[in-house]
C-alpha cells in the first residue's frame, strides 16, 4: 500500500487496503481509491457504489456479485468490466466497505 496516498487521504486502513471505517467515505475518498485501483469512475461505477453502501448499511456486510447483480442494474459482465479482476472486492474498497465474505 502506498503510504503516500493513505496520508493524502488521512484515512486508516486494514491490511487489505479497505477503509477501517467506512463513515470516512466520501466521494472524493471514492476517487482516489479508484485512482489506485487504475479506474476512472463512471455513472455506472457509481450506481454500483452506492447500491452497496446502501445495501451494507441495511445488511451490516459488503454484497457480493450475486447480491449486486440480482437487486442492482449491473450485470456479471459490467462488473467485470467497470471494477476488472475481482469486481466485489475492488467496488467493496472503493466504496469504503469491508472486503466481502468469500472474497480471497
Amino acid at each position: 500500500m502506498d503510504t503516500q496516498t493513505e496520508k493524502k487521504l488521512n484515512i486508516e486502513r486494514d491490511e487489505d487496503g479497505h477503509l477501517a471505517d467506512y463513515t470516512e467515505w466520501n466521494e472524493e475518498v471514492a476517487e482516489q481509491l479508484a485512482e489506485e485501483e487504475g479506474i476512472e469512475l463512471t455513472d455506472r461505477h457509481w450506481v454500483v457504489i452506492n447500491f452497496m453502501r446502501d445495501d451494507y448499511e441495511e445488511k451490516k456486510e459488503a454484497p457480493s456479485i450475486r447480491r449486486i447483480k440480482t437487486y442492482s442494474d449491473v450485470g456479471t459482465k459490467e462488473l467485470y468490466q467497470l471494477f476488472p479482476k475481482g469486481p466485489a472486492k475492488k467496488a467493496s474498497k472503493i466504496a469504503g466497505l469491508p472486503k466481502p465474505k468469500g472474497c480471497i
